[in-house]
C-alpha cells in the first residue's frame, strides 16, 4: 500500500470508490479496466495509477483478490457447487476458477472447502 493509501482515502476519492463499488456489487461481470475507467470517469492510467495509491494493486488485481474472498465466503458459509460459485465470482470456465483461486489460497477451492469444515 502507498504512502497516501488505505480505504478511507480510496473511499473518499471518487473514481476510486466508484470502480469499488461497481466491483463489489457485481463481481460476477466480466469486468475491463476500460469499463471499470468509464464507470469512474477517468482514463485508465488515472484509474490505475489511484488504485495502486490507495490500495497497492491495479483494479484487475484487485477485482480478482475480491472474487476470490467472497469465494473462499460461499464455500466455507454455503454448501453451493463449485461451479455456482465460480459462476457468482465471474468465471464461466471452472478451471479458470479453480487455477485462479488456487493462485490466491495455494490450494484448490475444493480442497479449501473441506480444510474449513473439517476445522
Amino acid at each position: 500500500m502507498g504512502r497516501e493509501g488505505g480505504w478511507l482515502r480510496a473511499l473518499s476519492d471518487p473514481p476510486t470508490a466508484a470502480a469499488l463499488h461497481a466491483i463489489h456489487a457485481e463481481p460476477e461481470q466480466p469486468w475491463t479496466l476500460a469499463q471499470l475507467a468509464e464507470r469512474a470517469a477517468v482514463s485508465r492510467s488515472t484509474l490505475t495509477s489511484r488504485f495502486r495509491t490507495h490500495l497497492g494493486l491495479s483494479p484487475l488485481r484487485y477485482l480478482t483478490r475480491w472474487r476470490m474472498l467472497t469465494a473462499a465466503s460461499y464455500l466455507t458459509s454455503t454448501s453451493l457447487p463449485l461451479g455456482e460459485i465460480a459462476a457468482r465470482v465471474g468465471y464461466s470456465s471452472d478451471s479458470a476458477f479453480n487455477k485462479a483461486f488456487k493462485a490466491e489460497f495455494g490450494v484448490p477451492p475444493g480442497e479449501f472447502r473441506r480444510d474449513r469444515s473439517s476445522a
